[in-house]
């Protein structure tokens, strides 16, 4: 729960993946299935990840889309600098295992033609008609 503001929270990397070694992407019907519970059952609610495929199933339901498009420089230090996020991995030092092959992926982000591209995000952020907000680092947005 976003306590702030009483909202349900969603990471969509948690209902992306099959536990699987090396991690498999879940049929984009399944994934589809648990957003549109999770939206069936909060009145409000926040929805997070990079995921365009799946974001585009939550946008009908949407009233305002905020895009974080920040630098690529921003993303490494906020990777480098996030917290440990216990309902993704079992510690702090598995979560930091993976910290280069994140830094090497968030450094291709404008290259991309997948659903975690640049392209995939301007593209779906363009197409909401509703309230939109992107913001170009951690504390200042654009209108």
């Amino acid at each position: 729960m976003c306590e702030s503001n009483q909202l349900a929270h969603l990471d969509l990397d948690v209902l992306a993946w099959q536990d699987t070694s090396p991690p498999t992407r879940k049929p984009l019907s399944e994934s589809s299935d648990i957003i549109l519970e999770f939206i069936q059952r909060n009145t409000g609610w926040v929805i997070e990840g990079c995921y365009a495929d799946l974001l585009e199933v939550a946008m009908p339901c949407a009233n305002e889309v905020i895009f974080m498009n920040l630098p690529i420089e921003a993303c490494i230090r906020n990777a480098k600098n996030r917290p440990w996020e216990p309902h993704k991995y079992d510690s702090k030092e598995a979560q930091d295992a993976n910290l280069n092959m994140l830094i090497q992926w968030i450094g291709e982000y404008e290259k991309r033609e997948d659903t975690f591209s640049m392209k995939a995000h301007v593209r779906l952020y363009d197409s909401f008609q509703g309230k939109k907000t992107t913001y170009i680092d951690n504390k200042r947005s654009t209108k």
